[in-house]
């Protein structure tokens, strides 16, 4: 170390004063240190320790934003501004995008076309203003819709123990023309032909723009 009282620098802490060949300058105060007081803590830098305890701002909403000792910064500013910040909410809350092709406007409440059911902003809201699909169609609400579907059910079920009514009758009609000289395999053939018999006319009729008692209309 005499040999050479020009190379490297003493540590700056007055009770270690160690000549580090490689030693570490302080950003805060300047001073050179070994590698074992370079930290702010180690040699008690007031110019690094209130530098260190400054508190970055939040570039949305100008908040501070603490950051726990030993997390870096950028951790807690995203996390800040993931839940926290109230400037990135309102900007979130805002997600009801219209649906005009080019149009990048968003609602912060959903405004529905009754006739296409998209969802536009107020300036397209209209159906001229859109170019609705569905313009002068008839418009109907959910409510509508899903008891339209129960009708429809229950007339398919009506009409579907009338023809089982119809064709027991007319089994037991055959069986008293027939009498008992009848086997059940010729039973079944008459009554097969008679079904088919009635199912063309039936066909002819809605052909025909006729309708039966039986049948079920929705409008």
């Amino acid at each position: 170390m005499a040999e050479f009282p020009h190379l490297g620098r003493h540590c700056g802490v007055q009770s270690c004063n160690q000549l580090d060949f490689l030693p570490i300058l302080c950003n805060a105060c300047r001073h050179s240190f070994c590698n074992q007081h370079f930290t702010y803590e180690a040699h008690s830098c007031e110019e690094g320790l209130v530098k260190d305890a400054r508190v970055p701002e939040c570039p949305l909403c100008a908040k501070p934003v603490p950051t726990p000792k030993g997390q870096l910064p950028d951790i807690a500013m995203n996390e800040h501004i993931s839940n926290n910040c109230e400037v990135s909410k309102k900007k979130r809350i805002f997600k009801n995008q219209c649906s005009v092709q080019g149009c990048k406007k968003k609602e912060l409440v959903p405004v529905t076309c009754p006739s296409c059911r998209f969802n536009y902003c107020l300036r397209h809201r209209h159906e001229q203003d859109h170019d609705c699909e569905n313009k002068g169609g008839k418009v109907m609400s959910n409510a509508a819709i899903a008891a339209i579907a129960r009708s429809k059910q229950a007339c398919s079920q009506e009409a579907m123990k009338a023809q089982m009514a119809a064709d027991e009758r007319l089994a037991r009609q055959l069986a008293s023309e027939g009498g008992e000289s009848l086997s059940p395999e010729e039973l079944d053939r008459r009554l097969a032909q008679q079904l088919q018999l009635e199912e063309n006319r039936g066909r002819r009729g809605q052909t025909t723009g006729g309708s039966s008692s039986n049948n079920c209309s929705i409008s």
